[in-house]
């Protein structure tokens, strides 16, 4: 799977259309190096599909991860945890 700027996707859709076509791989489509869209070949299954088994394991899993988050008190409020993702992001 390439990554590839908005900028050059632009410039190159007829090569990355082709790509997919001829190859079947997607090619993902960032700005600011973060993924926005993907192109995927007419009639792929979608990847990112899973199995109800495993959608239910992430949702215990999830459902641990909270459980195990309420009983930890990090002194913090909401906002200044907000802020640390935020500065985390750049």
């Amino acid at each position: 799977m390439r990554h590839v700027g908005i900028t050059d996707a632009k410039s190159q859709l007829d090569d990355l259309l082709a790509e997919v076509e001829s190859t079947g791989d997607d090619v993902i489509i960032t700005r600011d190096g973060v993924a926005v869209a993907r192109l995927i070949r007419e009639g792929s299954p979608e990847r990112h599909e899973l199995p109800p088994a495993a959608i239910e394991r992430r949702r215990e899993v999830i459902d641990r991860i909270r459980r195990r988050a309420a009983t930890i008190n990090l002194g913090a409020t909401q906002q200044e945890i907000k802020q640390w993702i935020n500065e985390g992001r750049h």
